[in-house]
């Protein structure tokens, strides 16, 4: 891994590409990782040590033999086994091949799994698993949880050890398949204070043993009750808290992309720190402290589940940029004052659009057309001495005409005829036509300050609206 020929991993699925980087970290953090900060620029680039260390783990990653196997139950397990499609999330499961109704995602796709491939497989099912029926666990972090990663944009082995956590190494008898399960038949958990942190990175949620012939693994048999894993938080995804004062607990990505609005706790921090609604990843709350004012890059990448229902992947590359305080704050503020725009949108598309995917998509669409004007924002953010209120009137203005725009795209094509052609009542049809005019002057004002509420935003940025001149510049 530390080859600075290899850029990245390249496995035929996203998800293990995800799970490789996280394995690798987890070998890193279990073999020699960094007591502190000033350790870890010392160690950045020493791939002898790293390999001597690594060679004394040799004998706990052993996929297939006589004792312990690779996350596998130390026991072999009783039961038929099932195919090596029980390994990947998306794929088919019992009742829904019973039912026949795999209709997008088949049954049977993987016959059989050559040993790297199934290595990688079983690393990422354990740990992305989902539910999976009564007593089958999740992972530490939930079903396909978000997983957040600082990219230097240097290579694969950079980019390992920009996110590796400082600790103290681990012993091979610290790894759970070195030791008898730790089953929950009586809802037994094991906390973070209950094992050595580098089973955040190898964690045992199935209980699972791999059935193969010499150089493939054919079927994997699986059992209930794996370990079930108490409040623990992993160092490579952001964490948040339902209110004040409750407990952490991981995020997940939705399906398409991750809207702008929710990258406060993600990739920018909450203004509140420890004690706010919502934490960054401790590796990129740390990779700050390691690189300064660098400006690099973070994958954000994880499964979205319905329960357990895989329903997308979300793979993402997003700046990541250094801010001060004043910047945070400047920064959440834009993405309010996006919010507010944006539900003002959706309401004055009451008048043309239906409740439902249809509004929700005009919604989802606002927020992607005005995420390159927010990343606009941003850099000039990155910046020091950035001028914020030049920044708040451009984005201000960026939000309004888009709002309009959208606004404009669904009323003006044939406003009279068109939008009303089973009315036959003119006077039915003009008040119509008048709650639409009506809608769009209520947005119009909110956008350029001009309402109570259009006030309130642009004074929630800390700048005024501008003069109107003539009703002409108000309306274009």
């Amino acid at each position: 891994m530390t080859d600075p020929e290899i850029a990245a991993p390249d496995w035929p699925r996203a998800d293990l590409n995800l799970a490789c980087y996280e394995l690798l970290i987890g070998m890193v953090f279990m073999a020699t990782p960094p007591e502190d900060d000033f350790s870890w620029e010392g160690g950045r680039s020493d791939p002898v040590r790293l390999q001597e260390r690594l060679a004394e783990y040799a004998s706990a990653f052993s996929l297939l033999g006589d004792g312990p196997k690779f996350l596998q139950d130390l026991e072999d397990l009783p039961g038929a086994p099932s195919g090596p499609d029980l390994l990947f999330i998306d794929s088919a499961g019992g009742n829904t091949a019973k039912n026949n109704a795999d209709l997008m995602v088949h049954r049977d796709r993987y016959a059989a799994l050559d040993l790297p491939l199934a290595a990688m497989a079983l690393y990422a099912f354990q740990q992305f698993a989902p539910s999976g029926g009564a007593g089958n666990r999740t992972s530490m972090r939930g079903g396909g949880p978000l997983v957040t990663l600082a990219d230097p944009g240097t290579g694969l082995w950079d980019l390992v050890w920009a996110n590796v956590p400082c600790g103290r190494p681990a012993n091979p008898g610290d790894l759970p398949w070195m030791r008898p399960t730790r089953t929950s038949e009586a809802d037994q958990s094991v906390g973070a204070g209950q094992a050595h942190p580098v089973e955040a990175f190898f964690g045992m949620p199935r209980r699972l043993r791999l059935v193969a012939e010499p150089d493939r693994v054919t079927g994997v048999v699986q059992r209930p009750y794996g370990t079930n894993y108490g409040l623990w938080r992993h160092p490579l995804s952001p964490y948040y808290r339902p209110k004040e004062g409750a407990e952490l607990l991981p995020r997940h990505p939705a399906t398409g992309r991750l809207p702008w609005r929710n990258w406060i706790g993600i990739l920018l921090s909450d203004p509140k720190q420890e004690s706010g609604l919502r934490l960054r990843a401790a590796c990129i709350e740390g990779f700050y402290e390691r690189y300064g004012r660098q400006a690099k890059r973070m994958i954000a990448a994880g499964w979205a589940m319905d329960n357990m229902k895989p329903k997308d992947f979300l793979w993402e590359e997003l700046p990541l940029l250094t801010f001060d305080a004043a910047a945070q704050r400047q920064a959440e503020s834009m993405i309010g004052a996006a919010e507010t725009v944006a539900s003002a949108l959706r309401r004055a598309l009451t008048a043309l659009v239906a409740e439902g995917s249809a509004r929700d998509a005009e919604y989802e669409q606002f927020w992607s057309a005005t995420e390159g004007d927010f990343l606009d924002a941003l850099a000039v953010l990155s910046a020091p001495d950035f001028d914020a209120a030049d920044i708040s009137q451009k984005f201000l203005g960026a939000l309004g005409r888009q709002a309009l725009a959208q606004f404009d795209a669904l009323a003006l094509p044939g406003l009279y005829w068109k939008k009303f052609p089973n009315i036959e009542d003119k006077k039915k049809k003009a008040t119509g036509v008048l709650k639409i005019v009506e809608e769009r002057t209520t947005l119009m004002a909110l956008v350029y300050g001009r309402s109570k509420q259009g006030k309130s935003l642009w004074a929630g940025l800390d700048v005024v609206p501008p003069e109107r001149t003539t009703q002409r510049e108000v309306m274009t």
